[in-house]
């Protein structure tokens, strides 16, 4: 078992659940139960995997709730592109919050082929 408090990815999965949940509050209020619910269960879904597959006995265990952290994480990026394209964010912030993203995703597939 993994102690998930001290990963390096869950802490930054964390933060950028954190980010997602402030730029949502800027959607338009028809959105609430549209792109601001789907990006923020997302989001929570990506350090939630994370923790639970730590408490697995398995490496490989670990390995398959990585594989849906970052299963959530491609989720999210449609979502992000989706949510510039109808005018909601812009595209700087999109820029960069892809870029984050797409740090997680790399932090996690690097985590994940070392459990093999």
């Amino acid at each position: 078992m993994h102690r998930f408090k001290q990963l390096e990815v869950w802490k930054k999965s964390r933060a950028f659940c954190k980010h997602i949940y402030k730029i949502t509050i800027l959607f338009p209020e028809s959105e609430k139960f549209g792109l601001v619910n789907q990006l923020r269960r997302a989001s929570v879904s990506v350090p939630s995997n994370i923790a639970e597959g730590a408490s697995r006995k398995s490496n490989k265990d670990f390995a398959r709730f990585l594989e849906i952290a970052i299963g959530s994480c491609y989720e999210m990026e449609t979502q992000i592109i989706l949510s510039n394209d109808l005018g909601f964010i812009d595209k700087k912030t999109c820029k960069l919050v892809l870029e984050d993203l797409e740090t997680i995703i790399k932090m996690t597939s690097k985590f994940k082929s070392t459990l093999k």
